[in-house]
């Protein structure tokens, strides 16, 4: 039997950035949270003498272990799913910060093409261009509408950048200046503008000066000690839910932070959410968190598998193209489009921040003529220092002996003499990729666990190709003596990582096509709000964390309406009207 404990306002689900965001925005206005986290709580000090490639990179320290749940994957209909138990290709944070203490910090906006964009892909092309599998939908929501809330983001977090010379409009600068521009950056730039394209430095939710942000937290200026993906920032530069709304939460005196919290199932009543049942892992006890509100703010993929567990929304049917919970799942592909090697020119490839490069957006989104290609949308381009540490990093050119005098000789020669052309492409949903729950695997406590459909189709194997292209054409034109193309592979696992994922509980002004509106407000349970990644449509190419923060901003708006009036769906952007 659970204990029942005292009702609160809002209950979260998670406790990273999306999670935070609920928490500082509902705890400042004066309602009292509960944050509820699986992980450990954490704090800088946590972080302190971290610089260990072997416990963060390859045994990922912060990462959520796969002895606990998991979730099983296949390619297609036809296949059998697996489950994945090899923890390099699932990487999901947990923890007090989860993703949002080991990411990198990449802060790309969105463009407005994103937003709307099967209608604006058929107002240039025609509805022919989109593939009859692919569930291409409006997001509900403008870019105009989300800039204020990309603005507010970017502010909490400190970020540094310069603007995109083919970037949407902005309402302020960046709140930091850009990060330095190194040799490696200044080569890229001078290349790409010879060849007529427009670079700019990655924009990054990292501090290149001390900060104070609106909220009074502070930031201090990167070190660029390289020790930052998949790491915590001892030096508290790097924008991190533990150094930044979680703090100010826990200055209000209405938020309380539960560790070690694993929810399990939302209670409800009729069509109204009453709570959550979560389990104290250490324990073993069962607790009964009531509330006005829920907020379901962790991973993608944990926010649709609890969705689908407690039996709310009307899963998704891949054969009819019938329910939304589970549809439009998108991943999210990083690669190395082009290894450049120099024979006669070396870089400090060590220093890095997780974010330090230079990018070019020509070929993202709708910013060039896509009437002779055939696929949508397109890709980012960039030249990124990623500290190449010394186990990871082992770079020789293709056909080089993998082991030997040959290989010592040619490792140690290019190991300051190589630059990746990195691209990111954007990933367009289809009727066949989708999320539900596993028929046969169960997780440690006779849960089923999540099931992911998903492969490449012609549409990735397109846009890699045309990427690759224009990376092999910048590395020429850098001055690289050998260059090696990487090929994205015929399927997706085990190749990729699931990191970044998205789609499941998707947002849109159709009920019938979507799980929630553009508050991130569930339309089948007006006091249910799924903020995340979950939410996209689609996934663009640059990472998630500024769009789903941004719309998590919107939706805090929504949620303090919502309990100002005592209910009611927001079934527009301007009011709550009672439903």
């Amino acid at each position: 039997m659970a204990t029942k404990l005292e009702k609160v306002d809002v209950v979260t689900v998670g406790v990273g950035w999306a999670g935070g965001i609920v928490a500082a925005e509902l705890s400042k206005a004066g309602y009292r949270v509960v944050g509820l986290e699986r992980g450990e709580d954490r704090s800088v000090e946590d972080y302190m003498h971290g610089h260990d490639e072997l416990k963060y990179a390859y045994r990922k320290e912060m990462m959520h272990s796969l002895s606990k749940d998991t979730i099983t994957y296949r390619n297609n209909l036809d296949s059998t799913a697996l489950p994945i138990r090899d923890q390099f290709y699932y990487t999901v944070g947990t923890g007090v910060g989860g993703g949002g203490s080991h990411w990198g910090a990449q802060t790309h906006r969105y463009f407005p093409y994103d937003f709307e964009i099967r209608s604006k892909t058929i107002e240039r092309y025609g509805e022919k261009k989109i593939p009859k599998d692919m569930t291409l939908q409006d997001w509900g929501i403008t870019y105009d509408e989300l800039e204020p809330y990309y603005d507010r983001f970017e502010k909490m977090a400190g970020a540094s950048g310069e603007e995109d010379p083919l970037g949407p409009k902005r309402s302020s600068p960046y709140p930091n200046p850009p990060m330095k521009k190194t040799p490696a950056m200044k080569l890229f730039q001078q290349a790409t503008e010879k060849l007529g394209y427009h670079p700019y430095v990655i924009p990054s939710s990292i501090a290149t000066e001390p900060y104070e942000n609106p909220d009074g937290e502070k930031l201090n200026a990167c070190q660029y000690c390289a020790f930052c993906i998949e790491y915590g920032c001892e030096y508290g530069a790097k924008a991190d839910p533990v150094v930044t709304v979680v703090p100010t939460a826990k200055k209000t005196g209405n938020f309380e932070l539960r560790t070690r919290a694993n929810v399990k199932r939302i209670i409800y009543e009729g069509n109204k959410a009453a709570g959550v049942l979560y389990v104290d892992t250490q324990t073993g006890e069962e607790f009964e968190q009531p509330a006005n509100i829920v907020v379901l703010s962790s991973f993608t993929f944990n926010n649709a598998r609890l969705l689908l567990l407690s039996k709310i929304g009307k899963p998704y049917n891949p054969l009819t193209g019938e329910g939304v919970i589970g549809k439009n799942f998108v991943d999210h592909h990083y690669s190395i489009g082009s290894t450049g090697f120099f024979n006669d020119r070396k870089f400090n490839l060590y220093v890095s921040t997780g974010t330090l490069g230079m990018t070019i957006e020509d070929f993202n989104a709708d910013n060039f003529d896509h009437s002779k290609v055939d696929f949508i949308h397109g890709g980012h381009i960039e030249v990124r220092h990623m500290m190449n540490a010394p186990i990871a990093f082992n770079p020789v050119p293709r056909g080089t002996p993998l082991w030997g005098k040959e290989f010592k000789e040619k490792s140690l020669h290019y190991f300051n003499r190589t630059l990746n052309i990195i691209i990111q492409m954007a990933t367009m949903p289809r009727q066949h990729h989708y999320l539900d729950l596993d028929p046969t695997y169960k997780d440690d406590s006779g849960d089923p666990l999540l099931r992911v459909t998903w492969d490449y189709t012609d549409q990735e194997h397109k846009q890699s190709r045309f990427l690759i292209d224009k990376c092999t054409e910048i590395l020429k034109e850098m001055g690289a003596d050998i260059i090696d193309e990487n090929v994205l592979a015929e399927h997706h696992f085990p190749v990729n990582v699931f990191q970044h994922s998205g789609g499941g509980v998707i947002m849109g002004n159709d009920p019938e096509a979507s799980a929630v509106n553009n508050y991130l407000q569930m339309w089948d349970m007006e006091n249910l709000f799924v903020c995340g990644a979950s939410a996209f449509p689609h996934f663009g190419p640059t990472n998630p964390t500024l769009t789903l923060g941004a719309l998590t901003y919107r939706a805090t708006e929504g949620m303090i309406e919502y309990l100002k009036n005592g209910g009611g769906l927001l079934v527009n952007r301007e009011k709550i009207e009672s439903v």
